[in-house]
């Protein structure tokens, strides 16, 4: 057995040939890269050079064919190089972190097994220095203690015993220390990881992934993935660090294949540094309002969720709040679904008013001929491609019949008196105002608008009641109808009909804007409703689903446990798994056991034992001071060497303007969607756009009694405080909102 100064004798070795290998690697492709760049540029001349440049169909030219060929394989080799090159500056500093020693069964040699960021061979002698933390047997790092352990390997499952685990910390190619552990991360690295200030960009946690986690990212047996997660769990990092293991494992994805619904853009920037990070391209990254933009354009006025919010918030209790709250969860239930389905059957049965077709004087297809041909839907093909397919086959019979029928109006204009010398012209004129008359009759039930359906559904109160039978409508039902009939007639599409909308739009023309995907990762899925996953289940219908949320931060929504339940009907997939992250690790103990008790938790959620102050509360008199006294505590918060200060509003409309009076005194940013981008230092950010973001500390803006009083807005305070890693301070004027216990309030 090796002496300590041995064995920190052996680890420097190892980390100097390491590095020493590395630097040599870097070199080699970095003395490559003139060459690979010539050879692309040379490629694009040559075909400049040798090739026509002035057809439509330049890319199907079989001399060009070749060319492009050549270029696009050049380009792909430069483009591989950069990402080595990048790999290997990005190993220098840290190569490593972790290390186990592994004996398997049947074999002589223990291999030490070296894992990091990125796999790092010597291509002499095949020697393997690192093990990417994505490769199968890195999962016996992350899962198994000393001992027997496994891991299931290309060929099979692989045994044997882990005799030694150990791990570093590395900086600037230096080794500041080491350790021995039997757990799998101990809280040693955890503690160091954790008690680091934020930074503006979400950061990797390879160092740091815990058993649990391991599992969710390295999965590919489910094609239906949930998780519930408390705040701080790493839901988000987690469904990051899968991407890129998917990426990383063969099952030929690329980043094109990919999607991620975010809540917001202000946290899809925020997430945009991870993949890179891990040495994959970023993925397609988009919101459920840019699903609806590109769904329908510029052909509505349509509102957003958060203009929604902001309304519901700032109006609690009253009539109209309650009211859009009900309309919401209305549109978005179950209950509608089936609503709209019966309705949809109704409008193809009932309410498309077919036509006896006639072209010269000749009938092409009955009223019930056509009727019966849409209704036969064998293959279950969409409404308006049915009736785009009977228009085509129907115009297939008449053309053949055009020229005749031209003849018939030229013996007719030839024997009219006044046309006989422009005979050809007439003829040709009338021959068109007939098809434009004709195809006014075609069209008229061939063509199917999705608003009008949508209209159509709200029209009779006396259809929509007969429809809905057996379902449980809302108290406030008529109102409902008719005011969704009066926004609709406005052209205004209100938040909670743009999702019956869209999909009403899928159901009757199809989409196939997203069939290349085929990973789907849904964050904050407790604020979507049914009818939400009715529309990923059609937009992604052949992908795979990573769902993750945390029903405590649920908004307008009362917190519902079955709501995993539901997505997993609604999406429907053959295997799916449910699993529950209970241990918050983004704030400290003392702030995360202050939110458990605004919430009155008492499930079995885990605290992760790092120890900082207290949350602080601070009476003002009134807002003036409020002002006046978070300016001097952003200062001291910089002092104590924070970088990353919040101050949350309860929303925009509070936001907006404790930001114009407080620029004036100090510098601030404002954190909306026309300004995403995250730095250090002060940021203001309402509650429910701060989703998903951390920061070193979080000043909680007038947390009054007059201002949290409610069980949504105790929901947003939640998520207020949750946000924050090291300090919490909350301020209020007169009376403590009743949410915050006595023990915090002087």
């Amino acid at each position: 057995m090796c002496s300590i100064k041995e064995e920190r004798e052996n680890e420097e070795s190892y980390l100097d040939k390491t590095v020493s290998l590395i630097k040599k690697s870097l070199l080699k492709e970095e003395n490559n890269l003139p060459s690979k760049l010539s050879k692309l540029i040379a490629s694009g001349k040559e075909m400049w050079e040798n090739s026509v440049h002035f057809s439509n169909d330049f890319d199907k030219i079989p001399e060009v064919t070749d060319y492009l060929m050549e270029v696009n394989n050049d380009n792909r080799n430069l483009c591989s190089l950069k990402k080595e090159i990048k790999k290997y500056k990005s190993m220098i500093k840290c190569p490593y972190f972790g290390r186990f020693d592994f004996k398997e069964d049947n074999f002589e040699d223990e291999d030490k097994i070296y894992i990091g960021l990125h796999n790092l061979m010597d291509s002499k002698t095949n020697d393997i220095y690192v093990y990417d933390w994505r490769a199968p047997i890195s999962s016996i790092f992350y899962r198994k203690e000393l001992g027997d352990a496994s891991y299931i390997s290309p060929k099979g499952q692989i045994t044997g015993k882990v005799s030694l685990k150990r791990q570093y910390k590395i900086e600037k190619s230096q080794l500041k220390y080491f350790f021995d552990s039997s757990i799998t991360i101990n809280d040693e690295v955890l503690q160091d990881v954790l008690s680091r200030n934020s930074s503006s960009k979400m950061k990797n946690i390879v160092e740091t992934i815990q058993k649990e986690q391991d599992i969710i990212i390295r999965d590919t047996d489910n094609e239906l993935l949930i998780v519930q997660g408390v705040a701080g769990s790493g839901k988000t990092s987690i469904a990051l660090h899968r991407i890129a293991f998917l990426l990383y494992t063969g099952l030929k994805l690329s980043s094109n294949n990919i999607i991620i619904i975010s809540p917001n853009s202000i946290f899809s920037n925020y997430i945009s540094n991870v993949l890179p990070e891990l040495g994959e391209e970023n993925v397609i990254e988009t919101t459920y309002d840019e699903i609806i933009k590109k769904a329908f354009g510029n052909n509505f006025k349509i509102e957003n969720r958060n203009i929604a919010l902001e309304c519901i918030i700032s109006n609690q209790n009253s009539e109209k709040s309650i009211d859009e709250i009900e309309n919401i969860e209305f549109k978005g239930s179950m209950e509608f679904i089936k609503l709209i389905d019966r309705f949809i059957k109704y409008y193809e049965h009932r309410l498309i008013s077919f036509k006896d077709i006639y072209y010269d004087g000749r009938v092409i297809d009955t009223r019930e001929e056509l009727k019966n041909k849409f209704l036969n839907n064998k293959i279950n093909m969409p409404m308006s491609k049915r009736l785009k397919r009977m228009e085509n086959i129907i115009l297939h019979k008449v053309h053949s019949m055009r020229k005749k029928r031209l003849s018939k109006i030229e013996n007719i204009v030839k024997n009219s008196y006044g046309h006989e010398f422009e005979e050809k012209s007439f003829s040709r004129l009338l021959a068109i105002k007939e098809a434009k008359k004709f195809m006014k009759t075609l069209r008229c039930f061939t063509n199917i608008s999705y608003l009008e359906v949508y209209k159509g559904l709200f029209y009779s109160e006396e259809l929509f009641f007969r429809l809905s039978k057996g379902l449980k409508l809302p108290e406030n039902i008529k109102n409902i109808i008719e005011e969704t009939r009066e926004n609709l007639n406005k052209g205004f599409i209100s938040f909670e009909d743009s999702a019956p909308l869209l999909y009403i739009k899928l159901n009757i023309e199809g989409s196939d804007v997203f069939k290349e995907i085929r990973q789907v990762v849904i964050d904050e899925a407790q604020d979507y409703y049914p009818i939400h996953y009715k529309i990923f289940s059609i937009l992604f219908e052949s992908a795979r689903f990573t769902v993750l949320g945390d029903i405590n931060q649920s908004i307008e929504k009362d917190k519902n446990e079955n709501i995993y339940d539901e997505i997993e009907r609604i999406l429907n997939k053959r295997k799916s798994l449910k699993l529950f992250l209970k241990k918050g690790y983004r704030s400290s103990f003392e702030i995360n056991a202050f939110a458990q008790s605004l919430l009155k938790i008492k499930d079995d959620s885990l605290i992760f034992e790092r120890h900082e102050e207290k949350p602080e509360t601070i009476f003002k008199s009134n807002v003036e001071e409020i002002n006046e006294s978070i300016i001097n505590k952003i200062k001291e918060y910089y002092k104590q060497g924070y970088e990353s200060v919040a101050i949350i509003c309860k929303n925009e409309m509070e936001k907006e303007s404790l930001y114009h009076n407080l620029k004036k005194s100090i510098n601030v940013k404002s954190i909306d969607e026309s300004n995403i981008e995250m730095k250090k230092g002060t940021l203001i950010v309402s509650s429910y756009m701060a989703k998903g973001l951390e920061f070193d500390a979080v000043i909680v803006y007038n947390v009054s009694n007059e201002n949290y009083f409610t069980e949504l807005d105790k929901r947003l305070l939640y998520i207020a405080c949750t946000r924050s890693l090291h300090k919490l301070t909350i301020y209020y004027a007169g009376k403590a909102s009743k949410f915050i216990k006595s023990k915090y309030t002087k």
